[in-house]
């Protein structure tokens, strides 16, 4: 095999895993502005922040908890659409459902919150 043709069989190996990779980038993206606005929709701003404590856990705090971990965004989705109990200052009480039916804008949140 001669040198210009390993190198552009280098370059379109390269290009293929570039473009892979891009794609499945491109598919955690976020949209912010709707995820932001379900989550004031929702009230979860109520009880949850990007990086301050309130009554639950800032968003950055749940992110670094479940990094890394494979079933997080199913873990996160169960936990919006079922309303858990969970306990604020020591009181057990109903974590409240989010205001959505669809599955895409909970997933977008679910990965907004992971994100941060």
């Amino acid at each position: 095999m001669n040198t210009s043709r390993s190198m552009r069989l280098v370059q379109a190996t390269l290009a293929v895993i570039y473009l892979g990779a891009g794609a499945s980038v491109q598919a955690q993206e976020v949209d912010v502005a709707a995820a932001e606005a379900l989550a004031k929709k929702s009230n979860c701003t109520k009880c949850h922040a990007v990086s301050a404590k309130k009554d639950g856990p800032a968003y950055k705090v749940t992110a670094e908890k479940y990094k890394g971990k494979t079933d997080a965004e199913a873990t996160l989705i169960k936990h919006l659409k079922t309303g858990p109990k969970v306990k604020i200052d020591g009181v057990e009480e109903e974590h409240q459902i989010v205001k959505s039916k669809d599955d895409a804008e909970i997933k977008n949140l679910v990965r907004y919150v992971l994100s941060r």
